[in-house]
């Protein structure tokens, strides 16, 4: 229950809500009951000697008990049939059955209306709150993380404990109300009936116990399966061009195939035991009756009860069986809830790696340096940097060259805070990063990297990204420094010109050129350009690189390149190989040294 009571809390004003679901419900139920209870004289009428002298009861005193109700009811019902006769007894108690459904099922509406609100503003809420905190976690997060995955609790996970709050605020809430009322009025009828019943009904509780206890097992199993199959359909939609030009269709087929059998099995036997669920309940429900009908006819005959309150008697429990079947259910479908909660409050509660300290400092300014003392890196346990010491002076320009997997982009990562180093520390201006409050460390920051990562929205809004209130003219002026302002023009909208996902309308140049833009606008004191020109071809490189040398001027800029033609105006160039600096100067110093930047540069030459 402190899963359900944390799932309501995601609903607004829950309490509120909670208070007029339950008077709603309860005045469902006494109208309800009352509608039923009303069988009794009803049958009394039919059943009476049309010769037999009513005396009529005095009408009791006020209170609010219920032997205060059936005294005024049988008061009027009796004065009725004395005064006016059997046959208006019976249209009495005909409209007031009218009335009292009437009434049972408008309360049962406004109960149901309630019941929506809660549920479209938790689901609602929940979902924002679990984008806000997958938000937060840091890169190694969704390294770490199938994408799929996390889509599925985002949609299909909520989508369950949308449902189990559905079934389980009428069914846990409601119903075992409606079960109490009905086996209050049984012992008001039959004390000896009712507890008879009670004896027996336990055995239903068992039975179905032990089939909610499996299906939750096999929830949770379920869900798991079925991110996996979000996760293939995810990458295989996204890599779509890999998996023609590789021929490789059959294997996606036949890994969709693996994963979608077995999300069938679990799902089959977790339908079979939820179908089962019902049945079961049905048949241990009927013996039941049985039971209670040889109990009671037995007392009929033995003239113990009136016919007529054993009939009413088998009515309210045949009246009780539905919310009891309800009540099982809805159990069920709050198992399910429950374990796909769990999923989502796992991703909720995880803590990011990178936050910021209680009393974190803003970075109003980068004034002066940033330095890397003693510093190392492991993703695992294996050391990706080894006691790296660089200090980068404002304005000017580093260059990270070397080896695929020598530690380069693990380097420029730490200076945004994507990772903290595993020993040593980095600096600006003197101070630690992780004493600075990280959104003000990453306003002085500007990222340009391999993959352009654009979104499905127009030409304007990518380049204003995170700056929903940037005028058209600072744009305008961005998107001309890094060259694109002529190739924008020339879509069909201009800068109001939609991209496609990922930005798969332009080219591979184009879109660099926009994120070039996009840093443009930002104007930040400091640039990480990781690989910006390497996917590109010659004309393509020459736009983006002119547009490169736009945006690094008057900027600290620190720049990752395999193309070594692109960073020989840097002021410092460091050569890294698994995880080392192994050589650092300018192009004409390392140029002139038989090591492996010189290496390098002959390899590419030759290319």
């Amino acid at each position: 229950m402190k899963i359900f009571f944390r799932i309501l809390s995601y609903a607004n004003s829950v309490g509120r809500r909670l208070t007029f679901f339950f008077i709603y419900s309860i005045l469902g139920i006494i109208f309800a009951t009352f509608n039923i209870v009303l069988v009794i004289p009803m049958l009394r009428t039919l059943f009476a000697q049309s010769d037999k002298v009513v005396k009529v009861p005095e009408l009791p005193d006020f209170s609010f008990t219920s032997d205060y109700i059936i005294g005024t009811f049988n008061h009027y019902y009796l004065l009725i049939i004395r005064d006016f006769g059997s046959l208006n007894a019976l249209l009495f108690v005909c409209t007031l059955i009218v009335v009292s459904r009437l009434l049972a099922n408008l309360f049962a509406y406004l109960e149901r209306v309630m019941a929506t609100k809660i549920r479209v503003d938790l689901v609602k809420n929940m979902r924002l709150d679990i984008f806000k905190s997958v938000s937060l976690m840091h890169i190694g997060y969704f390294n770490n993380k199938r994408k799929g995955d996390l889509i599925s609790r985002f949609t299909n996970d909520v989508l369950e404990v949308e449902n189990a709050v559905m079934n389980s605020l009428k069914a846990v809430l409601k119903e075992p109300l409606t079960v109490i009322a009905f086996f209050f009025v049984l012992f008001k009828i039959s004390p000896q009936m009712t507890l008879f019943t009670l004896l027996v009904l336990p055995l239903t509780g068992g039975v179905l116990a032990e089939i909610i206890k499996r299906l939750k097992k096999q929830a949770v199993e379920s869900q798991e399966s079925l991110g996996r199959i979000v996760n293939i359909l995810d990458e295989t939609f996204g890599g779509m061009r890999v998996v023609k030009a590789f021929n490789a269709r059959g294997f996606i087929i036949d890994k969709m195939e693996k994963e979608s059998s077995h999300y069938r099995k679990v799902s089959k036997s977790m339908a079979y035991k939820n179908e089962l669920a019902s049945p079961v309940s049905e048949i241990l429900g009927v013996a039941i009756i049985v039971g209670i009908i040889f109990y009671g006819g037995n007392m009929v005959f033995n003239k113990t009860l009136e016919p007529e309150q054993f009939m009413g008697f088998l009515t309210f429990f045949a009246m009780i069986i539905q919310p009891a079947k309800n009540f099982s259910n809805g159990i069920t479908s709050l198992q399910r809830g429950t374990a796909s909660a769990k999923r989502i409050f796992e991703m909720i509660d995880s803590q990011p790696a990178i936050q910021n300290k209680p009393n974190a400092i803003e970075l109003k300014d980068f004034e002066q340096k940033i330095e890397f003392k003693n510093v190392s890196f492991a993703y695992d346990t294996e050391l990706v940097l080894k006691n790296i010491n660089l200090t980068v002076k404002k304005g000017k320009t580093i260059a990270l060259v070397g080896p695929s997997g020598g530690g380069k982009s693990t380097l420029a990562d730490l200076v945004p805070r994507f990772y903290d180093p595993t020993e040593g520390e980095v600096l600006i201006d003197g101070t630690p990063l992780p004493d600075y409050d990280l959104e003000s460390l990453r306003k002085q920051m500007g990222v340009v990297t391999q993959e352009s990562i654009l979104f499905n929205d127009t030409i304007f809004n990518n380049i204003a990204f995170g700056n929903p209130n940037m005028s058209e003219e600072a744009v305008i002026h961005a998107a001309k420094v890094a060259n694109a302002h002529d190739f924008i023009m020339q879509t069909e909208n201009g800068y109001q010109t939609y991209i496609g996902e990922r930005g798969s309308k332009l080219s591979g140049g184009q879109r660099q050129r926009l994120s070039i833009a996009r840093a443009v606008l930002k104007n930040p004191p400091i640039l990480i350009l990781d690989e910006a020109t390497s996917a590109l071809d010659s004309e393509s490189e020459k736009l983006v690189q002119e547009a490169l040398f736009n945006l690094m001027k008057n900027r600290t800029s620190l720049v990752i390149a395999h193309r070594l033609s692109t960073i020989q105006h840097a002021d410092e160039i460091l050569v890294i190989q698994q995880g080392e600096i192994v050589e650092r100067g300018t192009h004409e110093d390392l140029n002139s040294k038989n090591g492996l930047y010189k290496k390098l540069v002959d390899i590419q030459k030759t290319a």
